[in-house]
This record gives structure tokens, C-alpha cells and sequence, in this order.
């Protein structure tokens, strides 16, 4: 229950950051990367230190691993983000939900692992799902002459961060063999922070004290949802708290309501519908092939 609550918790952070990026309203995607990575090292810190573990958590034998899955997620946000800033809250939510989806798409063609019938059946429907939900921004799919403008863009963009998002799962889990979780996350902050600079001649601009104020407490909520997850996968399997995910769904509803307008339109409920339910069959197989896993290895004898 313990880690079922931080699992819920952390989503809660995340929307809420989510939605102090979308309220900072001007502000190119490659700065709101910036300021969420750079701000959120912060509390990070100060969580590793509060654990006693901050000597040892700069120690790396993997500097270019952590470069690349810096790299990587720094894509991932910039083109989260810049969806975030031209589709309504729920629906940049939905879509980001294809990232499982993916993720199993990239571990059969970059990791070689098994991937039967019915994961790849769960990844096929969902896709219609998220399929159903860009139906409506993409204009030729219905006809029309012309590409589906800025919201069209912002929902490929936020497509391709899922994808991008689930490649830096595969980097991340190769790390885990080797790196504490706290190196991990303090160099990705510190990864991400440098590479986002890399955007600062490409349009940055000065924020208002209002915009600045939402940077700084997006970049300070991204860093203590991050600890919340953290802390969750400590006392819970990753497979009995993931499904809680998509608790984000109804709270990014709520917030998109109340604070932005947006009504969610029946494509996209229907669309959110058909991915949940397809991410949550995934895990469900993943939890069962978990499960067989540990049941052989109990039964095998020391020598296999």
C-alpha cells in the first residue's frame, strides 16, 4: 500500500508539473527542458544526501552511457514538451501512454528479447487506440488539403517523445547492471541540464516573473516526483504499482477542465480507452511471465 500511494503521489507531481509547463505559455520546448532538468536537481540532492548517500553518488564507471540516456531524454522532453505546449492536457497525457506500447516494440528489435502473441496483440490495439486519438488533429486522414496545423505537429511530436521516451527505458534498464539509482538520476539531471543549452541560440527567451516562477516549481516537482517513483519501486513491485499510471488520466482531466477549458473530445476518451487498456494487459503479461520465471528458478536445481 506504501509504495501503491508514492506510485500515486508521484503521478499527482508529475501532472501538476506538467501543468505549471503548459501555464509557462511562450516558452520554447528546448528552455522548459532546461529549467524542469535544472531545477530538479535540487531536491534530488538533497534526498541523497538526507540517505546518506551523496559520496558515493557521483562515483561512475559509465560516463557515455549516462551521456547517451541523457541524450535521449532530452529528445524525449523536447518533444513531449512542445506537444504539451500545442494539445489540450488530457490529450497530451493519452498519447504519451503509447510509451509502454513502444517500449515492447523496441526490446524485440534493439534487445532481441521474446515477445509472443499476445504482447504483440496488446501492442497492435493499442496503437489503434492512439491511432483513434490523432485521427481528428491529422487532416489527411479525413480529406481535407492541407495538414492539421500546429496541434497536428504537437501531437506527432508527443508521439515521437513516447517513442523516444521508451528507448531511454531500454538505456536505463542496461544502467540499472551496473549504477546505484542515485547515480543514475543525478546525472541525468546534470546530463540533461548541459545538452538543454544546447537549444539556448535557437530561440530562448526571457521569462516574465510569473513564467519563471511556474520554470522553477515545474523543475522542482519534476525532482520530487522523480524521488516519489523512486521510493515507490522500493517498497512495491514495478508490476503491481504501474497500472496506477493512469490515475494521471483523471487528474489531467480535472486540471485541463478547470484550468485550461479543454473538453476532451469522444476520439480521444475512446482512444485513452483502448491504450489503457492495452498497457495495463502488458503489464498484467509481464507480471505473469515474472511470476513463471520465479516459480523455474525455484524448481531448478544449483546446477540449473
Amino acid at each position: 500500500m506504501l509504495g501503491i500511494g508514492l506510485k500515486v503521489a508521484s503521478v499527482c507531481v508529475f501532472v501538476c508539473m506538467s501543468s505549471l509547463l503548459k501555464a509557462s505559455d511562450g516558452i520554447p520546448a528546448g528552455q522548459l527542458v532546461f529549467f524542469r532538468s535544472f531545477f530538479a536537481i535540487f531536491p534530488v540532492i538533497v534526498f541523497i544526501a538526507w540517505q546518506g548517500q551523496l559520496n558515493v553518488a557521483f562515483k561512475t564507471n559509465e560516463p557515455f552511457s549516462h551521456f547517451w540516456r541523457g541524450f535521449v531524454g532530452v529528445s524525449a522532453m523536447s518533444a513531449s514538451f512542445y506537444g504539451l505546449t500545442k494539445l489540450p492536457l488530457p490529450e497530451a497525457i493519452a498519447l504519451s501512454y503509447a510509451t509502454p506500447l513502444l517500449t515492447v516494440l523496441c526490446s524485440a528489435v534493439f534487445l532481441r528479447e521474446t515477445v509472443r502473441l499476445y504482447r504483440w496483440s496488446a501492442v497492435f490495439v493499442g496503437l489503434i487506440g492512439v491511432l483513434i486519438i490523432l485521427w481528428p488533429r491529422m487532416t489527411f486522414f479525413t480529406g481535407a488539403s492541407e495538414f492539421g496545423g500546429e496541434e497536428a505537429v504537437g501531437a506527432l511530436a508527443t508521439l515521437c517523445g513516447a517513442g523516444l521516451a521508451a528507448i531511454a527505458m531500454l538505456l536505463v534498464r542496461r544502467l540499472v547492471q551496473t549504477e546505484r539509482t542515485p547515480t543514475i538520476v543525478v546525472y541525468f539531471s546534470i546530463a540533461s541540464s548541459v545538452i538543454a543549452l544546447v537549444s539556448l541560440p535557437f530561440g530562448w527567451v526571457w521569462p516574465t516573473p510569473v513564467q519563471a516562477t511556474f520554470l522553477v516549481m515545474a523543475g522542482i516537482a519534476g525532482g520530487v516526483a522523480q524521488i516519489l517513483l523512486t521510493e515507490s519501486y522500493r517498497h512495491a513491485d514495478m508490476s503491481t504499482i504501474a497500472p496506477f499510471e493512469y490515475t494521471s488520466m483523471l487528474l489531467g482531466l480535472v486540471i485541463g477542465y478547470m484550468l485550461f477549458g479543454d473538453i476532451p473530445s469522444s476520439e480521444m476518451m475512446t482512444g485513452a480507452v483502448i491504450v489503457i487498456s492495452a498497457g495495463i494487459f502488458i503489464i498484467y503479461r509481464e507480471r505473469q511471465l515474472g511470476l513463471a520465471r520465479a516459480r523455474a528458478r525455484k524448481a531448478s536445481t544449483p546446477q540449473g
